[in-house]
């Protein structure tokens, strides 16, 4: 799996969500540069990090799937 489709999920809802990458790093607990990464696809995601996006967006977790990978995880 390419790495940026996890960050191009995030950053898609944090902007519906109507987050800036300031503030939703600031409700994760994690400086913006590790945002940054994530959503640019330099760093890859934890479980555990996503986990967290989805609680802080009120979002399902399987929303930041990328589609790809949930028709190959069924």
């Amino acid at each position: 799996m390419e790495t940026d489709k996890w960050g191009r999920r995030i950053r898609a809802f944090r902007k519906l969500k109507g987050f800036t990458q300031e503030g939703l790093a600031k409700e994760l607990s994690i400086s913006v540069s590790v945002l940054g990464e994530v959503e640019r696809g330099s760093r890859i995601p934890k479980e555990e990090f996503l986990a967290n996006v989805a609680e802080v967006l009120n979002i399902p977790l399987h929303d930041l799937i990328p589609h790809e990978d949930q028709e190959h995880s069924e």
